[in-house]
């Protein structure tokens, strides 16, 4: 995918993606390559990392049995006097 620096402003470059420019893209200069200006045309690669994604799907599980053990232990119940 490519994509050209249309301006940057305030540490944000205003990137136009699509066939035409016509997608918009707020990012931020820090996370590109030293030396982008405006009207430069950058090669953006997005990947899935299926390591990463179950990594943070087996978080995610565990994290979720630790509430459920939690929240069991509670009754919710209201003795009254």
């Amino acid at each position: 995918m490519k994509a050209v620096i249309d301006r940057i402003e305030d540490g944000i470059a205003v990137l136009l993606m699509g066939e035409k420019g016509e997608i918009r893209v707020n990012f931020p200069v820090s996370l590109l390559p030293e030396e982008c200006k405006e009207s430069d045309v950058l090669s953006i690669v997005i990947e899935r990392d299926p390591q990463a994604t179950d990594k943070a799907k087996e978080r995610t599980s565990s994290l979720m049995e630790k509430l459920k053990k939690k929240s069991e232990g509670k009754t919710g119940i209201i003795q009254g006097p």
